[in-house]
């Protein structure tokens, strides 16, 4: 979606925009409780709101008249993601949505029957979070965000990006992201390449700092950072210190890029949760969740910071660029 797209659909909800309840509903309103991966005030948080609100409005669900959201918002902390999660599941709303496998199987732990509706999570069956993806089963039930054949890619356009990376660095948090099925596809793709695979797993800030400290002072150092609530509330921090230390790097969001990331690469956020939407107009309606196939991302964005290449001394090739959904000069 490129800014002229985003900022007509924010204006078309601006009427019905969120606002953070905490009471209890008007008698007859329906309730939906959302833990939001991001701060109130980010851009990116606003783009998803705004096409949840936009579908679920088109749905005959309009906020204030028959439905009423309760936010939560991480910002770039994840230490509150429990707390928010008992403040939401507290609430008892008719179904929450979440947009993090830990979010998930918290809301799960403390509300066993309660209907959730997840997006942009990875895995959700070798992460337990249901039975199948066909039949979920229990009371989860979504839309994925990546394929792990994505990794492959990724490595594919960094080298495109910047040809002389040859020692690549993978950022991830292993207690939060299901990482094992994209380093299989990076190691693959990464032996055809001739690329080092080097997998980081980091915890904090400072971890994040010295790693990638370590990646841009190879001269042929270059980074992946994999799709996680962990790397997305730290993204601002991630994104300066690939700056600071002139590695280049592509990631898996469009905000990474649009806030000062080399390139990103990966599924329209927005959309999935324009589409998670209409899960919740069904299960609002009296579908089981079980029984609402998860389903695959279905659209995907690349997009070029050109002025980051610049700062990098790279040349981003032509033939990449016109590849790119939206490109920031």
């Amino acid at each position: 979606m490129r800014r002229r797209d985003f900022i007509t659909l924010v204006g078309r909800v601006a009427a019905a925009w969120p606002v953070v309840t905490r009471g209890q509903p008007e008698s007859g309103m329906r309730r939906i409780g959302w833990l939001v991966g991001l701060g109130e005030s980010d851009p990116e948080a606003r783009r998803r709101v705004a096409a949840f609100v936009q579908q679920l409005d088109h749905l005959g669900w309009t906020i204030g008249r028959n439905v009423q959201i309760d936010y939560r918002w991480l910002s770039d902390s994840i230490d509150r993601n429990e707390a928010y999660v008992a403040e939401l599941a507290a609430l008892k709303p008719d179904v929450l949505v979440a947009s993090s496998t830990p979010a998930v199987k918290a809301f799960r732990q403390l509300t066993p029957a309660m209907p959730i509706v997840f997006a942009i999570v990875t895995d959700p069956v070798s992460s337990g979070l249901v039975t199948s993806l066909t039949l979920p089963g229990g009371n989860a039930t979504g839309f994925t965000n990546f394929e792990f054949t994505m990794g492959g890619k990724w490595l594919e356009i960094l080298k495109q990006a910047a040809p002389r990376v040859a020692k690549v660095t993978l950022i991830y948090n292993p207690k939060t992201t299901p990482y094992a099925g994209y380093l299989k596809s990076i190691e693959a793709s990464a032996s055809s390449l001739g690329v080092e695979l080097i997998a980081r797993g980091v915890a904090d800030t400072a971890e994040i700092r010295q790693v990638i400290e370590v990646a841009g002072g190879a001269s042929n150092g270059g980074l992946i950072v994999l799709p996680d609530f962990f790397t997305a509330a730290n993204h601002l921090f991630i994104i300066a210190s690939a700056a600071q230390h002139r590695a280049p790097a592509i990631y898996p969001y469009r905000y990474f890029a649009v806030d000062g990331g080399l390139m990103s690469y990966g599924v329209n956020t927005a959309e999935e949760f324009r589409r998670a939407a209409t899960y919740v107009d069904r299960i609002l309606r009296g579908a089981s969740p079980g029984e609402l196939p998860v389903q695959a991302p279905n659209k995907f964005e690349f997009v070029v910071n050109l002025k980051t290449a610049t700062a990098l001394g790279l040349t981003i090739p032509a033939t990449l660029v016109a590849l790119a959904d939206e490109v920031i000069e």
